[in-house]
């Protein structure tokens, strides 16, 4: 199926494939997403992940494409409808991690069978060298729900045999650790028809070459096991290591000892792990892909179903994860245009860019899965005045930081002495190592280099730096400096000669000025693991910590996000698309992710809010008064999660929800509860995921519950459906607004599942909730027209119908929109700084964009998403074309003329709330 795609990337929706949704219920569904104008179906990841995942990060097997999903065959199936309709398809692929625990990885499974014997046991990231002698050449595996010794007291361990595969194994609930085959001769000396193969185990302990003489004898012990009386006597050997008896107790635990790892509650995992894991998820094992076996291993059936032409694109998950990004990256494109001669495959990657931050040009990619775009339009329609009034009613109300940045640094701190202590601590004893190496600096102390490590990374602006053997670059350099100059200030001078010292060595002095050998080495490993800790360590402290704690307004908080800036000028969002233009003109353009905390027309609503702060604080006062018959307790919630949820219910409370719905209002408010947990456990503060208090959840779920669905909320749910229903249609303006620059502004849109209508939805699960495709199938099928469209505006057709005439225009002038140059449009008049508008051109062919920004009060509390023609007055647009009246064709058969040079507001955005015109020069 090696064929050429006739288009090239133009739009591409993301899909969230699961067993819920497989590849084979996408098939029928292809020629609706190719009438909505889609070029590329963008897939989670597909290949065999964890049994029941409903993303697939979890890969167990990245041999073969999941079955849970339909398997290659329905791959197969999929990809050929696709071409059929003339689109491609894009794959999420894993490259950081796997699935490990449990008992359905292979790879992870003969690793704990056979420790650094295995042929994979250079595949993770382990540091088998420790500087505790309990963990010397063991890994850590913290997946005990108790403490050790009281699974064994408990009889939770259980050594079992597999009489399928001749394999003896230690179960615990979910989790198999397999036992070494040199130790089976232990577990079968009891018996004596099985004395001599129970010798030949043992002598495995002395063999070079003993993973490969274990499979004849493990097949041995099957085929004698097939025997019912032999398999009885052995599963009576299995009595003696009963670890609830005492002799068994001390049996199974010796035969543990001598295993390649150690077993340990899942609370150590936090202070003693001794592999790198994503995040700090256990269940998610990090892997060397930088080793090219790893590599292969890994990427092998991607690159078979690349150079048979079923994939078009890749899309690399968490980039920041890998040792060294810009070799995996380029290593890949290297193999990816080897194996797809004459096609242009593009690679995405996730990368969180930080403020000033850019994507590596060097990296031979064709930019970022978007997520700065989420936060570059965010900031457009924001309006400045807001932060004031918005920020001193969170800190007066919550006694919390305004400031997001004070919130995040608190954040990193407690993340950086809670669950990712052991990351923390493997870095400063490899930059230990470092000092040790140098009689001047041997004498610096680890508890010095713990300090400046951890007030390096609380100050550190961005996910992570890039450290070569050139040392750091110039961009890196600028973002190191502002970690230091943060670090100074909170260190005593006293520990500022080590501040110095330690940023020699993460790249301040170049590595390949030492000589080979473990001078250079041990100092390269220094940098590579401080900037694997630098990335998850901001992941976890703002997008999974701060970013619930804080609330001056929930709009600025998502993933990728500047929270620190609340808005931004026109003219930043013009210099951002130019920029993007420039360098990565193919770049994704995210408004919405599998990812997101809020969905972008919950966002999109939430941002009013800005406009009209001192109305919002106001309410707040009101609201609050109503709230008192809802509380169970005066201190539950708290002042801080009562907020947060005034606004997560603003942002997402359904445009179609009657206040008489009563089956309505309970949904909502198991939506909404489902919601507020994860956030009271995400935030830390009242409640957290390793230490639930019950007490407080229970009491805030009541308060929920009781606004949303009882008698003594009826009052507080009355006025909060009030206030949403005042800013609705401005919400609504803003999500048009920012619908259609994603499908005009230099990129490539990127569509969420399901978001071609209304996107009120909250973090997931919320946000992937499933798809009615039928509804959105048929209302394509039978278009209204814009008046219609305009006046039922609540049922998102209008959006999609956006879409669709957008996406579709871009068919037919497809190197305009690809290619095109763009232009700011200067606007003039008494609302111009309500309007935004620039131009593509491209051979002949202009594009002009208009839409309206910050416009809640031009609304007036109206009852749709546009702005009257009379509000806008005298404000024009001056156009780049001399043409002294030329009559300009828009969206939905609208048209506008234009004099002198200009268009008046009330013409282009008199019939349709934004608009595109397609204008042919002459």
């Amino acid at each position: 199926m090696n064929q050429t795609l006739i288009q090239p990337l133009r739009a591409t929706l993301r899909l969230q494939f699961h067993k819920g949704f497989t590849l084979e219920q996408a098939v029928p569904l292809v020629p609706y997403f190719a009438s909505l104008g889609i070029s590329h179906i963008y897939a989670s990841p597909l290949l065999a992940a964890r049994a029941g995942s409903m993303h697939g990060y979890d890969v167990v097997d990245p041999t073969q494409v999941n079955p849970e999903l339909g398997g290659e065959a329905a791959l197969r199936r999929l990809v050929s409808t696709l071409r059929e309709h003339n689109m491609g398809l894009i794959l999420d692929i894993v490259s950081n991690h796997m699935a490990v625990g449990g008992n359905d990885n292979p790879w992870w499974l003969d690793l704990l069978e056979w420790g650094r014997l295995s042929p994979y046991g250079e595949f993770f990231d382990i540091q088998w060298h420790s500087p505790d002698p309990l963990m010397e050449g063991q890994l850590l595996l913290p997946f005990l729900g108790s403490d050790y010794g009281v699974a064994l007291q408990e009889g939770t361990l259980k050594l079992q045999f597999n009489a399928q595969t001749g394999s003896f194994y230690v179960e615990h609930y979910d989790h198999h650790f397999p036992i070494c085959p040199s130790d089976y001769g232990e577990i079968l000396k009891h018996q004596e028809t099985l004395k001599s193969l129970a010798d030949r185990f043992s002598t495995l302990s002395y063999q070079t070459d003993a993973h490969s003489l274990a499979m004849p004898l493990k097949e041995e012990l099957r085929e004698l096991a097939s025997d019912p009386q032999t398999l009885e006597s052995i599963h009576s050997n299995l009595e003696h290591f009963d670890s609830t008896t005492e002799a068994g107790f001390q049996a199974l635990h010796q035969l543990l000892e001598r295993q390649s790892y150690r077993l340990a509650s899942w609370r150590t995992a936090a202070d003693d792990i001794n592999w790198r894991r994503f995040f700090d998820i256990n269940e998610l094992g990090g892997l060397r892909v930088e080793r090219p076996a790893v590599f292969e291993a890994t990427h092998g059936k991607i690159f078979q179903l690349i150079a048979e032409g079923l994939v078009d694109g890749l899309r690399i998950d968490h980039i920041d994860g890998l040792a060294d990004p810009r070799g995996y990256c380029r290593k890949l494109r290297r193999r990816v245009d080897l194996l797809a001669p004459g096609r242009h495959l593009p690679i995405y990657v996730e990368k969180i860019l930080g403020a000033g931050e850019t994507p590596r040009r060097d990296w031979t990619v064709d930019g970022t899965t978007g997520y700065e775009f989420m936060n570059q339009l965010s900031l457009l329609q924001h309006d400045p005045d807001g932060e004031y009034v918005l920020g001193d009613l969170w800190q007066r109300r919550t006694e919390r930081p305004a400031a997001f940045i004070e919130e995040a640094q608190l954040a990193r701190q407690q993340i950086l002495n809670g669950s990712l202590a052991s990351d923390c601590e493997s870095v400063a004893q490899a930059l230990l190592q470092v000092a040790r190496d140098d009689l001047m600096t041997r004498d610096l102390t680890l508890g010095a280099i713990r300090r400046v490590l951890q007030a390096l990374i609380v100050h550190f602006p961005v996910y992570r730096t890039y450290i070569s053997a050139m040392g750091r670059s110039a961009q890196d350099e600028a973002f190191f400096q502002q970690a230091m100059d943060g670090a100074r200030q909170t260190l005593s001078e006293a520990d500022w000669p080590v501040l110095d010292c330690v940023a020699g060595w993460l790249g301040g002095t170049p590595w390949r000025q030492k000589l080979r050998g473990r001078s250079r080495k041990i100092l390269k490993h220094a940098c590579v693991r401080f900037q694997q800790l630098t990335s998850p360590a901001a992941a976890k402290a703002v997008e999974d910590t701060a970013l619930y704690r804080s609330a001056v307004l929930l709009s600025r908080n998502d993933v990728g996000y500047n929270t620190e800036q609340f808005s931004a000028p026109l003219s930043d969002f013009h210099a951002v698309n130019q920029q993007r233009l420039d360098a990565f003109p193919d770049n994704l353009l995210a408004t919405a992710t599998h990812d997101h905390k809020r969905g972008e027309d919950t966002r999109a609503r939430l941002a009013v809010l800005s406009e009209r702060s001192h109305w919002y604080a106001e309410q707040i006062e009101l609201w609050r008064a109503l709230a008192r018959p809802v509380r169970v307790d005066e201190q539950m919630p708290s002042s801080g999660d009562e907020l947060i949820l005034y606004q997560a219910l603003l942002g997402s409370w359904p445009l179609q929800l009657r206040d008489d719905d009563q089956a309505g209002f309970a949904d909502y408010a198991k939506r909404i509860w489902q919601w507020q947990q994860k956030a009271l456990r995400e935030a830390k503060l009242q409640s957290s995921w390793s230490a639930p208090n019950e007490a407080y959840e229970n009491a805030a779920q009541a308060f929920t519950e009781k606004l949303l669905t009882g008698e003594e909320g009826e009052l507080l749910r009355a006025a909060l459906s009030k206030t949403v229903n005042s800013i609705a249609a401005a919400g609504a303006l803003n999500g048009l607004a920012q619908t259609l620059l994603r499908m005009t502004v230099p990129g490539v849109p990127d569509l969420y599942q399901g978001n071609e209508f209304w996107d009120f939805s909250l973090v997931d699960p919320d946000n992937r909730r499933p798809v009615d495709y039928a509804a959105r199938e048929h209302a394509l099928q039978e278009p209204l027209p814009p008046g219609e469209l305009l006046a039922n505006w609540r049922d998102g057709r209008i959006k999609q119908a956006l879409i669709a005439e957008v996406l579709n225009l871009r068919v037919e002038h497809a190197e305009l929109f690809r290619r095109g140059s763009y232009q700011a449009l200067e606007v003039l008049g008494s609302q111009a700084h309500n309007v935004l508008a620039f131009a593509r051109e491209h051979e002949g062919k202009q594009a002009i964009v208009i839409v309206p920004v910050r416009c809640a009060t031009l609304l007036e509390n109206g009852a749709v998403p546009q702005v009257d023609a009379l509000r806008w007055g005298d404000t024009r647009v001056v156009l780049p074309f001399a043409a002294s009246a030329t009559n300009l064709k828009g969206l939905f058969s609208s048209s506008a003329v234009t004099k002198n040079r200009e268009l008046n507001i009330s013409d282009a955005l008199g019939d349709v709330p934004v608009n595109l015109f397609i204008q042919h020069l002459t």
